[in-house]
């Protein structure tokens, strides 16, 4: 055996999965959306920040119970790690058009509507209105405000 192949094969494991690197970038998005710091989402997961980083740049796979638990304290549901995953990434077709009936295709978004910063300060200063009722009743009244589709 040559000592080529086994560099090359070395090289391929210590490099991220291309769908690790997708989870962790929407973990990052989430965390950021609601303006949370690394050090407090490691806090809630008793974890360390560096831990936190190293999920959040796919150099550390996430376990199913830790996206378990970030789906819990990010309040998102499970799926929201993997939505927008390029259909590239897990292979020549997304997971959900390969398996019939679980999910319906969605497109992503065409802009970059959720990395704009009046967006991320939209989000924080939602999530900043403490009364659950004062922030439903913004929910409505913006989307009172939309035209309808």
């Amino acid at each position: 055996m040559s000592s080529g192949g086994s560099t090359e094969r070395a090289e391929k494991e210590h490099r991220p999965s291309p769908i690790d690197v997708h989870v962790g970038s929407r973990v990052r998005l989430r965390r950021t959306l609601l303006g949370m710091s690394q050090e407090r989402l490691g806090e809630a997961l008793g974890l360390t920040f560096q831990q936190v980083q190293k999920y959040e740049r796919g150099v550390n796979r996430i376990g199913a119970s830790r996206l378990f638990d970030l789906s819990r304290v990010l309040d998102v549901p499970i799926s929201f790690f993997f939505d927008d995953m390029p259909g590239t990434v897990g292979g020549s077709q997304s997971f959900a058009r390969r398996v019939s009936g679980f999910a319906e295709a969605q497109d992503g978004f065409e802009d970059d509507t959720l990395h704009r910063r009046e967006t991320l300060e939209l989000v924080r200063a939602y999530y900043r209105i403490s009364d659950p009722a004062v922030r439903k009743r913004v929910f409505d009244l913006i989307k009172a405000m939309t035209p309808a589709e």
